[in-house]
C-alpha cells in the first residue's frame, strides 16, 4: 500500500503472474492508470543468461514502454472462488489417494492378496480390512490410513456440496451438463479455466487457450508437420475434458459407436485403413487428447507418400533384390 501510494495516476505497472499477483494488482489499481499482469513465458525472461529481480524489472519496463506486453485475463471474484474450491478439491483427492496407496503397500509387504470385492474401501472391503490379522505396526498404519480417508471423504463431500450449490445456479453450467459425459465438476472446471466465454470470438482461440491445439513444426517452404497437443492451458480443464470423453464413449449411444471403429473381416491393410472412422477419440489420460488434422490442415500438408513404391534397381541384381523384398513383405504380413 505504501508503494502504491507513491505512484502517480498516469503511471503504468507491469508485473508477472504469481500466487499473490491478483491481490497486489487489486491494491495498486486504484492509484495508477493501468496494471498489466503478464505471463513469464511471454516475456522471454526465463531464457535470460543473467536473471535477477533488478534485471527482470528493467526488462518488463522496457517491454511495457514498447507496447510488447500482452496482459493475461484476470478472473472475476466468482471465477476466482470457483478456482480456489476446485484446487482444494484436487488437493484433498491427492491426499486420499496417498492414504489408499499406503494401505495397498501394507498388503503388498505382507503378501496378502486383494479380496474379491469391487472396492477395497467400501463397506465390504472395510469389514475385510478390520478382520485381517496383521502385526501391530501394520495394523496401526491401516487404522490411521482409514481414519484419514474418512476425514478426507467428509471434506470432499463438503467441497462438492459448495461447488454444486454455486455451479447449479449458473445457466452456463446447466447448458454444459446437457452434453453427454459432463457432470457438475467437469462443467465447473471448464468454466473456472475459461471464465467469460465471450472473450473468445473464434473456436480456434479457445482450443489454443486450453492447450488442445497440436504443435506445428515448419521450416522453409516445406509443409508443416503436426504433433502432440501443446498443453499450454489449464491442466485441470484438459483433465476434466478427457474424463468427460471417456465417460461419454463408455455409455451406449452415437459417441460410443464413433469411438469404436469397425474391424474389417479380412486382413488387407488398405481396406483396414479405409474402415477406420475419422472422428475424435480420447487418448490416454497422461498423453491428453489427440486431435486429427482438420480439412484445412490436410490441404496444406504434403500428399502422403506411397511406401510401397520402391526405387528400381537396374542390372543383374534386380531379380535377387526384388525377391528379398517380397520375402520381407510376406514376413511382415504374417
Amino acid at each position: 500500500e505504501v508503494f502504491a501510494s507513491s505512484l502517480g495516476p498516469e503511471d503504468w505497472v507491469a508485473m508477472e503472474v504469481s500466487g499473490n499477483a491478483a491481490e497486489i494488482a487489486r491494491i495498486i489499481e486504484p492509484h495508477v492508470a493501468r496494471v498489466v499482469v503478464v505471463s513469464p513465458s511471454d516475456t522471454g525472461i526465463r531464457q535470460a543468461r543473467a536473471k535477477t529481480d533488478r534485471l527482470d524489472a528493467r526488462t518488463l519496463a522496457r517491454l511495457l514502454a514498447a507496447g510488447s506486453l500482452d496482459a493475461v485475463w484476470m478472473p472475476d471474484e466468482r471465477t476466482r472462488v470457483m478456482r480456489r474450491r476446485l484446487a482444494r478439491r484436487a488437493q484433498l483427492m491427492t491426499a486420499r489417494s496417498r492414504c489408499k496407496n499406503e494401505i495397498h503397500a501394507v498388503l503388498i509387504r505382507r503378501l496378502i492378496a486383494r479380496p474379491k470385492v469391487s472396492d477395497l474401501f467400501g463397506q465390504a472391503g472395510r469389514r475385510w480390512l478390520e478382520q485381517l490379522e496383521l502385526p501391530l505396526e501394520e495394523r496401526e498404519s491401516v487404522d490411521a490410513g482409514m481414519r484419514q480417508i474418512e476425514f478426507l471423504e467428509r471434506e470432499l463431500a463438503d467441497v462438492d456440496r459448495l461447488v454444486a450449490l454455486d455451479a447449479l445456479g449458473s445457466a452456463e453450467v446447466k447448458r454444459l451438463m446437457s452434453v453427454p459425459g459432463v457432470n457438475v465438476i467437469c462443467a465447473a472446471s471448464f468454466l473456472a479455466a475459461v471464465g467469460d466465454i465471450s472473450r473468445f470470438n473464434d473456436p480456434r482461440k479457445l482450443v489454443g487457450y486450453l492447450g488442445l491445439d497440436p504443435k506445428v513444426r515448419q521450416s522453409g517452404p516445406g509443409p508443416g508437420t503436426s504433433g502432440h497437443i501443446s498443453k499450454q492451458g489449464s491442466a485441470s480443464a484438459r483433465w476434466a475434458l478427457v474424463e468427460a470423453s471417456w465417460s461419454a464413449v463408455r455409455q451406449p449411444g452415437p459417441l460410443r459407436a464413433c469411438s469404436c471403429p469397425p474391424r474389417p473381416p479380412d486382413r488387407d491393410r488398405r481396406r483396414r485403413q479405409k474402415a477406420r472412422v475419422p472422428v475424435l477419440v480420447p487418448a490416454h489420460p497422461r498423453a491428453g487428447l489427440r486431435l486429427r488434422p482438420t480439412v484445412a490442415d490436410q490441404e496444406k500438408a504434403a500428399p502422403p507418400r506411397d511406401r510401397r513404391r520402391r526405387p528400381e534397381i537396374p542390372g543383374p541384381l534386380e531379380h535377387l533384390v526384388n525377391q528379398q523384398r517380397n520375402a520381407r513383405s510376406r514376413t511382415r504380413a504374417r
